[in-house]
């Protein structure tokens, strides 16, 4: 099976890594090339082109969400938005919005646990954490504030795996909390 006609590489690139994804939530890390290639509708070779091994497929993987969380949490901030604590409160409006759905936080959860298995991504995924740790001590905010803010919105995003799932005026209640702990007062 060749390229897709019409498919740019950027859009093969995307179809392999969301097959990937599926994949892996639903077999975990052992999933095979020939599957992810058969799912994303290109031809093993195809696949190869854009990941030499298996071992840079779930490296891409991880990077892709870790860069597509960052990417939603910048886009997050309000352009008016210019006062201590922004980033913070993209983080809170992603982590807590994304648990709305919690059948899809429940899956998203699944993958990266399968991934965490694979060193080099707990690796890539240390290395993300130490730069949202630093990127957030900078947003300006009291360390404390700052702890407890972050935690509850992890933890609200990782509810739908253990079994939670708030109702949606719960976690909008429990958004504005935390993004109104956010705004320093004079």
């Amino acid at each position: 099976m060749g390229r897709t006609a019409g498919r740019s590489p950027e859009q093969t690139r995307a179809a392999i890594l969301d097959a990937a994804g599926r994949l892996v939530r639903e077999r975990g890390v052992s999933a095979s090339l020939d599957d992810v290639a058969r799912r994303a509708g290109v031809s093993k070779g195809g696949l190869l082109y854009h990941f030499a091994n298996k071992h840079d497929l779930h490296l891409a993987l991880a990077a892709d969400w870790l860069e597509s969380f960052r990417t939603a949490v910048l886009a997050a901030i309000p352009p008016d938005d210019d006062a201590p604590g922004r980033l913070t409160r993209g983080y809170v409006r992603v982590s807590v919005d994304g648990a709305l759905d919690a059948t899809a936080s429940r899956d998203a959860l699944v993958v990266i646990a399968h991934l965490s298995s694979v060193d080099a991504v707990v690796d890539l995924a240390r290395a993300d954490a130490r730069r949202w740790n630093e990127d957030l001590r900078a947003d300006g905010l009291p360390e404390d504030v700052l702890a407890l803010v972050v935690a509850a919105a992890d933890g609200a995003s990782a509810q739908p795996a253990w079994g939670g799932e708030p109702t949606p005026d719960e976690l909008t209640r429990l958004r504005e909390q935390l993004l109104a702990l956010t705004i320093l007062g004079d």
